[in-house]
């Protein structure tokens, strides 16, 4: 559905059962839903791929650049952009992807090796924020973060070892919140790339968190410091 609805996105063929088709028909006016059995719609995707009842072919979404954030960053006070580090399991990165869309960030940016690729499960993961959410995949992360660095963003590490709090961090208006794989963190070179580092403080017994988990914890702080309304 939030394929459907999206206006960057070229629609060439909406398939659906009966049953499903009824929930298109106020999404999109020019789309038409092709109504046909589910043993159909199963012949036109990979085997056991979990349709729901309903399929879509359409075209990739446009390409969103790291000259494309610098030229956003030119006309905002604000922005926010979430940098993975090899973050490789596509649940985290599609939960990842959910919370940067609830909670105001402006872009995500991965490297393109190491980081996996838009599939049904990380699509499932993201709830429909695939659609709301620029993904920028440049070929050397720490290139990119340098390049965006130089044009006023500022990049906030999340650190274990880091001496200061997430909420004892004087946020950046425009910010660039790197996290790394579980149990690695940041590699070596993206966190001696970050301006500031700050780590998430915990009081449990256990003093890890979930990749996903952390980064809606970080944003929601940017946000919260940052004055957002919701």
């Amino acid at each position: 559905m939030a394929a459907v609805a999206n206006p960057r996105r070229k629609i060439h063929r909406l398939v659906a059962t009966r049953e499903v088709g009824a929930s298109f028909a106020n999404i999109h006016a020019d789309i038409t839903v092709e109504i046909i059995k589910r043993s159909e719609i199963e012949l036109l995707l990979p085997s056991g791929a979990v349709h729901q009842g309903v399929a879509l072919l359409a075209s990739p979404l446009p390409v969103v650049t790291v000259a494309d954030i610098i030229e956003r960053a030119k006309k905002n006070e604000r922005i926010l952009v979430v940098a993975l580090d090899q973050v490789t399991d596509p649940q985290n990165v599609g939960a990842i992807i959910r919370s940067a869309s609830a909670l105001g960030a402006d872009a995500l940016l991965v490297p393109d090796r190491h980081t996996p690729e838009i599939s049904g499960a990380l699509t499932k993961a993201a709830s429909g924020a695939v659609e709301k959410i620029p993904i920028i995949r440049p070929s050397n992360l720490v290139r990119a973060l340098e390049t965006l660095k130089s044009a006023g963003l500022w990049v906030v590490g999340l650190d274990v070892e880091a001496p200061n709090s997430l909420s004892e961090v004087d946020l950046p208006g425009k910010c660039i919140l790197a996290v790394g794989a579980e149990g690695k963190g940041l590699r070596r070179l993206t966190s001696e790339t970050c301006d500031l580092r700050a780590h998430i403080p915990m009081i449990g017994d256990i003093q890890s968190l979930n990749v996903s988990a952390g980064a809606a914890i970080a944003l929601y702080e940017w946000s919260k410091q940052k004055g957002t309304k919701y």
